[in-house]
């Protein structure tokens, strides 16, 4: 297949981004696709920005998706996805999780942080097709929250041109391999991922 596609994710430490752009990567690398996985963190600890680049088709590639150069922005939460708007080209897929993290300078008074009202209409003002997934629409599994990343990554393969890469039965198959013990809370985060009203 010959393609270019970049996915640029952002979010905070805790929320899987560099697991999803592992996944991702072990799905370009059953099909052959080249890839180039770049990933950046900020504080080590819960909370601490993080993002990653998947670069899809470039067999030499330098590690930063230049502005207004992603085909695909996911974003995790709010701030940080803020920041990333910059990134998305005009008429390519941003996806929002409107996960709201906020800084111990936020709580105290001593920062802003962006309403969900802004971050949607910076995306739509950047040219973008947004998608928004509401963190109330994660589901459940025995009364425990699935996981969010893997709830995005069955948005993101039900919803945007990336579902026209992978094929979704085979990234549910990595995620099913990867973590066999929790087969069935991941595959329900996925399908309810895939399923989410556009």
């Amino acid at each position: 297949m010959a393609m270019n596609y970049d996915i640029y994710l952002v979010g905070v430490g805790g929320q899987g981004v560099l697991t999803m752009s592992d996944i991702l990567a072990e799905a370009a690398l059953r099909k052959a696709i080249p890839v180039n996985v770049f990933p950046i963190k900020g504080m080590a600890q819960r909370g601490g920005f993080i993002k990653a680049q998947v670069r899809l088709g470039r067999k030499v590639t330098g590690p930063n998706i230049p502005e207004k150069g992603a085909d695909l922005v996911v974003g995790m939460e709010l701030s940080e996805s803020l920041k990333a708007i910059r990134f998305i080209k005009p008429g390519k897929d941003f996806v929002l999780l409107g996960h709201l993290w906020l800084p111990t300078a936020v709580m105290l008074g001593k920062a802003p942080y962006p309403e969900l009202d802004q971050v949607q209409e910076e995306v739509k003002a950047a040219g973008a097709h947004l998608l928004y997934l509401d963190p109330e629409e994660i589901p459940l599994h025995e009364g425990a929250p699935v996981p969010a990343n893997i709830f995005v990554l069955g948005a993101l393969l039900g919803h945007t041109k990336l579902g026209r890469i992978f094929d979704p039965r085979e990234v549910s198959n990595i995620i099913r391999h990867r973590w066999k013990t929790g087969a069935k809370r991941n595959a329900t985060a996925f399908q309810a991922g895939l399923e989410v009203s556009g």
